[in-house]
């Protein structure tokens, strides 16, 4: 097993180039408010934007420019100790804690981080217990010296990581290593990014895998939370459209709580973009509702493909354009949706992010639907999105549907 050697000044310059672009962002805000409220009446044509822009625009640019200068100056200076201090600090392995943090931080800013290259974006990996997977096989071999002909590869939700399958003294794939003999892998990837993009990498670090796994390979199961449903199944199309190998090992997928038709959650961040727009004055505050990442948007209505958001604003007022997206085929898929309801009965709420019908791909248009069958879908009562990590019941549907 590679274990990454990795830097914490890196977080360091990390934090403070994300801390001098939000000033920057911030700067820009405020002055497009002093420019809305000191231009005048709309009424009157805004008589005095001409006198306040000159008088305001010298001293916003000062402040940009000291803001530029001070975050060059303390990426220059971390990047001098940096060779200095790495020595002292030896090989270290990122606490939970932290990992946590970046984690959430790239499901909401994931996309910026990966654009303007900052060290905290996270590269997407195979892991286990932590440590990132080297794809070949002798080095997997070392890594699973029991390795066997199940493998099963765990795909997090949205602003989680590979870590926070352990909830509750619980993992699922700890637990079906136990119960039914497969070895468990854990990707760890960058939620932040378009699902379609995130899933055209793991189908790629999928072939890899299975190719270099160092035992015979019977099957492959992925089992996937929230988000990761939406990528596990973005990633089979890739897979299939790149004529990949490990489709061919792929046996089961079991989704949990995963927003196949999307998330209300957004939809109310994007209601509040539109209402922050209907006054001048609070107009620029609007610009905050875009921090929202790539990813996050695209759970919108599920965006699953290239063609879900490509050509499109994905801030925009729209509908829903997306062409259905079937099951992968040759694969038994199972859904388990959570209800914050005790018991059944009339119309069941969702469990605080997504709704029921939602997590078991039903959807008002049929051509949308997808048709997971009766058998193969589990409503899980009394439970919030996060207790799918870790209820007993919830494992003891798994392990069923897994061991069948």
């Amino acid at each position: 097993m590679t274990k990454k050697t990795r830097n914490p000044l890196d977080d360091l310059r990390g934090a403070t180039r994300l801390a001098i672009e939000a000033t920057r962002s911030v700067v820009d805000l405020v002055e497009a408010m002093h420019h809305n409220i000191g231009a005048g009446p709309a009424i009157l044509g805004r008589p005095l934007m001409g006198p306040t822009r000159l008088l305001t625009g010298p001293i916003y640019r000062s402040v940009r420019g000291v803001t530029r200068m001070v975050g060059a100056g303390i990426d220059r200076a971390l990047g001098q100790l940096a060779p200095l201090v790495a020595p002292l600090l030896g090989e270290s392995v990122p606490g939970i804690e932290r990992e946590a943090v970046l984690a959430a931080l790239n499901g909401v800013l994931g996309d910026y981080l990966a654009e303007s290259g900052n060290p905290l974006a996270i590269e997407m990996r195979l892991r286990h217990d932590g440590h990132p997977l080297e794809l070949e096989e002798r080095a997997l071999r070392a890594a699973f010296p029991h390795a066997g002909g199940k493998l099963l590869v765990l795909v997090h939700g949205s602003c989680l990581g590979d870590r926070q399958w352990s909830r509750l003294g619980h993992d699922h794939g700890g637990a079906l290593a136990r119960d039914l003999g497969f070895t468990p892998v854990y990707l760890h990837y960058n939620s932040g990014l378009h699902i379609s993009t995130n899933g055209r990498a793991l189908a790629a670090m999928l072939e890899r895998l299975v190719a270099e796994w160092p035992a015979p390979l019977d099957e492959l199961v992925i089992l996937a939370h929230s988000m990761g449903g939406l990528v596990a199944r973005s990633a089979c199309h890739f897979g299939e459209a790149a004529g990949h190998g490990w489709r061919r090992k792929l046996r089961k997928l079991v989704c949990l709580g995963s927003p196949h038709h999307g998330a209300p959650l957004e939809r109310g961040g994007h209601w509040v973009d539109v209402l922050l727009g209907v006054s001048r004055y609070s107009a620029p505050l609007a610009r905050l509702g875009k921090i929202r990442s790539a990813g996050v948007t695209d759970m919108r209505f599920g965006n699953v493909l290239d063609e879900h958001w490509q050509g499109r604003d994905r801030f925009a007022r729209a509908h829903d354009h997306r062409r259905q997206l079937k099951l992968p085929d040759g694969v038994r898929c199972y859904a388990i949706a959570a209800t914050r309801a005790s018991e059944a009965g009339g119309k069941l709420p969702g469990d605080g992010l997504v709704p029921v019908d939602s997590a078991l791909g039903r959807h008002a248009k049929p051509e949308l639907t997808l048709e997971i069958p009766d058998a193969n879908q589990w409503i899980a009562h009394g439970m919030g999105h996060l207790d799918l990590l870790s209820r007993a019941e919830v494992y003891e549907k798994i392990r069923s549907w897994l061991s069948s």
